[in-house]
Formats: C-alpha cells, structure tokens, sequence
C-alpha cells in the first residue's frame, strides 16, 4: 500500500496513506519513506508489530522475499472502520490494497461507506473470493488471480471479457481490468465493450510493483474525472515503463505525459530521431525509448569551445547505455556563470556541433543554473558528469539514484580545457 501511495504521489496526486502498524521502528521507517515523497500520513498505530518484507536480490533479480508479520484482524475493529470513513469523506478517490493480512477484514464496510458518499473505489484484490468486493467501482487482478476465480481463460481475450463481465453483473462491480503481463491488459466494464490493450513495454527488467503503477494510474485517472477506458490507456503506458525499471520503481508525472505525447491522437506523430530538440520533444523521445526498453544516459555542460576532450567524453558516456542525451546551458546561463564575455558560440552553434558527434543523440537546451529540472523531467537511467566532483555535488543526482538509476563520474582527458583555449587566444592576440 505504501509503494500505492508513493506511485500516485509521483503523478502528482495528493494523497493519504491509512491502515495499520505497530508501534515500532519499521513503522517510523515506513512513515519516513512515505512522507519523504510527499504523501500524508495516516496510519493507526495497533499493537501488533509492523509487516516487514524482505528481498533478497542478485544481479538484479530477486531470489527469495521473506515475510515477518502476524495477523491484523482483531485490530481492524469498529473504531478502525470509524476512523477509516473519516479519511473517505475527506477524499475524491478511495484506493482499497487487499493483501489478506488483516486490515481490510471487513473491507465490505469500507466500500458501502464509500458508495454510501458516492466516491469511486478501486480494489486490489486478493484471494478466490471476489464477492467481498461487491460494489467496488473497479477490481484490478491480475490474471492469475482472476483464472484462481473464473477459471482458465487460455489468455483468450473473448473468455476473458465474457467471465470479467460476469463478475460485473455478479458483484455489482462498475468494471473489471485484468492484467495479463506480457498480453497487456483487459478492461471490461458492465455495459461497455471489452477494450484489449498490449503491453507496450519492449525489455521487462522488473515486474515488481507493476500492479501497484496500474491502479494509481486508473486512480489518478478517475479523481481527474477521466473515463475508466482513458485511465486504462494512461494506465498502460505507465505499466510499460515502470517493468523497465530495477527494483519496486515509480513512473513520475513528465515521463508518463512524455510517453502519452505518442498514445491515441498523436501516435502518427513523428519525432525526430535524433539531434537538436526542444525540451518537449526530448521527454516525448526519452519516454517512447524507455517504453521500448532502451536505457537513457544523460550528460550536460556549456561546451563553449567544443574540444578532444569533450568528444572522449562523450563517446565514453554514449558508451554506458542506448541513447546519450546532452543537456546544454543557452546564451543567458553560460553568461551568469562563466562571466559577460561568454559565451564564445551562442546556443544554436554549440548544440549544432555536438548533434554532428556520432555518440550524441539528442541535445536540448536549458536556461537555469544548473539542469536539476530537466535531469527530474528526464528521469535518466544513468547522469554522468566529468572532472573530479564527489556525487553528491552532481546536480540531480539525488532523483536519479532514488530512481534506482546511477551517477557516474568520468575523468576529463588533461591538456584540454575551455577557458585555457581562449587565454591563448587573447595572449597570442
């Protein structure tokens, strides 16, 4: 539920985290790590002790999750449930993350509360029994979970949309959307036609949490009164980027809006496939890549005076992933921070010059200080910068490694320098 929170807080919804923890360091941790990226707290404290989940990763891939928990069930009482309501009457969209540990027990009280105060409710569901869930807006299984109730579908897209359609008419639920992992996903509504989507990512690198990005997607969507087939389709897209991610991973607000630069309307849209871009078209290219399952390396710098050095490192950079996008200081930038008689080459002149490196694929401007911005927007899945900076002086590099990307710093190639080519040139003038 917390990663729920975090997911629909990175689209930039405001949001509240309740439930049930113990009084105990874990739930300090949790309450951290939550509110640290922006969402409320809201969480009873029980006697119990707090669910702790632990994965055991190599190479990426996880081996083993070992669980520690005891049952919530005699917690998840009257005064609870009062609580509970509370937090539903003061918000748009109720989100309900059912993992059979006790909290949600009387999860049928929750969702006649929500009904009650007409609030669309949205389930995760767990377990054979999907009739607790009657009269829920929207249950997202998975297919797996949707076969252990209905039966085996044989990932045939008619069976499924019959049997989802069933279970709308049986528990009373506005719609069904059934992951299907690499079949994409299925939304079947109770009086709508069955909308198939494919999965749109091209290399899975994690699946951990993808169920967790589809509901905040479909969450995200209905609180901004958007239909249940749009907030599929966002939802979609969300999915093939987060499963190209390392790790339980977020997809932030400027990576999906960039990806949906190129969904429905504008899929005829051509961008360009490399060379100088505007920011727009840096975050509608980077997103499609990412969607794609290509890895991002991003690099930035004034480059004034394009060198050997510059070109070493940028080919040694284009050489840590797919695509290298260079992000470059304009005119009124380099001025504020090299001084007034910089720079040499306006803006459209230096990034011209680096578009024509082979290594480099796309260069966009920026007009702050320093690229902090535009590094968030792009979401690199690698930022690399040259000299000998320590990483935590690196701009951006906090977002990048919360992403679970990395930071790398390269050495400068000596005898080469900007600023020592143009004293040479006065001196010798």
């Amino acid at each position: 539920a917390g990663n729920v929170a975090i997911n629909l807080a990175a689209l930039g919804v405001e949001t509240t985290l309740s439930g049930l923890v113990g009084d105990d360091e874990h739930a300090k941790q949790l309450r951290s790590a939550v509110e640290a990226k922006g969402v409320r707290w809201s969480v009873m404290p029980c006697p119990a002790d707090t669910i702790v989940k632990l994965r055991v990763l190599s190479r990426n891939q996880q081996l083993i999750r070992m669980d520690f928990e005891a049952p919530l069930d005699d917690y998840a009482d009257e005064s609870f449930l009062q609580y509970a309501s509370n937090l539903i009457a003061e918000h748009d969209v109720v989100l309900l993350s059912d993992y059979a540990k006790g909290t949600l027990i009387n999860i049928e009280a929750l969702i006649s509360a929500c009904r009650a105060l007409n609030k669309p409710v949205l389930v995760d569901p767990k377990g054979a029994d999907f009739s607790r869930y009657a009269g829920a807006t929207l249950i997202t299984p998975n297919l797996s979970e949707f076969e252990a109730v209905v039966g085996a579908c044989h990932q045939d897209d008619g069976i499924i949309s019959v049997r989802a359609h069933d279970l709308c008419d049986q528990h009373g639920f506005d719609a069904v959307l059934v992951t299907r992992s690499e079949r994409g996903m299925t939304l079947q509504s109770k009086e709508g036609k069955p909308l198939h989507l494919p999965a749109l990512a091209r290399e899975v690198f994690d699946v951990t949490g993808a169920g967790d990005t589809v509901i905040s997607a479909m969450a995200a969507g209905l609180a901004s009164q958007d239909s249940l087939e749009n907030s599929t389709r966002v939802a979609n897209v969300a999915a093939g980027l987060v499963v190209g991610k390392v790790g339980t991973a977020t997809v932030t607000r400027e990576e999906l809006e960039g990806a949906l630069l190129q969904s429905d309307d504008d899929v005829d849209k051509e961008l360009p496939a490399f060379g100088v871009v505007t920011e727009q078209e840096a975050l509608a290219a980077v997103a499609r890549l990412k969607v794609e399952g290509q890895r991002v390396v991003m690099t930035n710098g004034c480059f004034d005076l394009l060198h050997p050095g510059h070109v070493t490192y940028l080919s040694q950079a284009a050489a840590l992933a797919d695509v290298l996008v260079v992000a470059v200081n304009d005119d009124a930038s380099v001025m504020r921070l090299k001084g007034p008689d910089r720079p040499i080459n306006g803006i459209d002149s230096r990034m011209s010059v680096l578009a024509g490196l082979r290594s480099v694929s796309y260069v966009v401007p920026f007009s702050e200080d320093t690229p902090a911005r535009l590094i968030e927007a792009i979401s690199p899945d690698v930022l690399v910068k040259g000299g000998d900076y320590a990483i935590s002086e690196i701009a951006g590099h906090k977002h990048v490694l919360e992403s679970g990307g990395e930071v790398i710093i390269l050495e400068f190639v000596e005898g080469f320098s900007t600023t020592a080519t143009i004293k040479r040139i006065s001196t010798d003038s």
